[in-house]
């Protein structure tokens, strides 16, 4: 079954003294484009966090984030005591008449009135963090088998769209046939030169085999065929769905070139049009 590269994950975890929140979101892309977010304390799992990515999403365009919210009544923001007291000295000499209020919330605003302290990577957290990161990967992975679900009945419907237009566009061969040989038949008439009947056989022969389409009826089918084929497969092939689109346009191309009947060409346009509409949802594609 394919995949769509378009998804969206989300899973969340309460620890004793903070709420993790993870989210991933996909797009369509070539390649891998992974954009990573998380906190300065878990950057040196970093490397390992995007070689886990890259493992489960393979292609797309992928943000992926972690939130962490404190819900302790503890903090690791602290004031800077020595740093604010010197700023109230200084003041002090400068507002003389000042009082000690006023001159304090002078000096909170002065820079590095506050510091951080920085915590260790508690390694039970991370574990734990581990799961809710696996947790919003799996809900990515079912929203684009989901997604997956809709572009193959897309794909089964314009596929079947075009089997339709192509039956009937060698519905009409015979009257095309029919036609040629009337056109060429009178323009030899208006000529008004004798014709040797045999050689015109031979040549109208041999012009028509030149128009005929059956070869490329029969690769466009197989090209059908193989795609609803590969759609069914079990490892990503939104790059080989690709390959098979070429390959069947090229087909229908040259169908319009060799129809010479306005009636078949408008079929082959309406078969172009499904085509297009399959290479759109085919950029999609895992």
């Amino acid at each position: 079954m394919i995949q769509s590269m378009t998804g969206f994950g989300k899973a969340t975890l309460q620890l004793p003294t903070k709420k993790i929140t993870v989210e991933v979101k996909s797009l369509n892309s070539k390649g891998l484009d992974l954009n990573v977010r998380m906190p300065s304390l878990y950057r040196e799992m970093e490397l390992g966090l995007r070689n886990q990515i890259a493992l489960k999403l393979e292609r797309g365009k992928v943000d992926f984030s972690i939130f962490i919210e404190t819900t302790a009544e503890q903090t690791s923001t602290k004031v800077n005591v020595p740093i604010v007291k010197g700023y109230i000295n200084q003041l002090r000499e400068v507002y003389a008449d000042a009082d000690e209020t006023e001159l304090m919330k002078m000096a909170i605003r002065m820079p590095d009135t506050m510091k951080i302290e920085r915590d260790e990577i508690d390694e039970n957290d991370w574990v734990q963090i581990q799961t809710v990161i696996e947790e919003a990967l799996q809900n990515i992975l079912t929203f684009r088998r989901d997604e997956g679900m809709s572009l193959e009945k897309e794909f089964q419907l314009r596929i079947g769209n075009i089997r339709q237009y192509m039956t009937e566009a060698l519905a009409l061969d015979p009257e095309r046939v029919q036609a040629i040989k009337d056109r060429l038949q009178t323009a030899i008439a208006e000529l008004k030169v004798n014709v040797d009947e045999n050689r015109f056989e031979q040549e109208l022969i041999y012009y028509l085999e030149k128009l005929d389409i059956t070869e490329e009826k029969v690769r466009l089918t197989n090209h059908l065929d193989y795609f609803l084929e590969t759609i069914n497969g079990t490892e990503a092939n939104g790059r080989k769905l690709g390959f098979i689109t070429q390959e069947m346009g090229r087909e229908i191309n040259t169908m319009g070139s060799k129809s010479n009947h306005a009636q078949m060409q408008k079929l082959v346009v309406q078969m172009k049009d499904e085509l297009e509409k399959i290479k759109e949802q085919v950029l999609n594609v895992l």
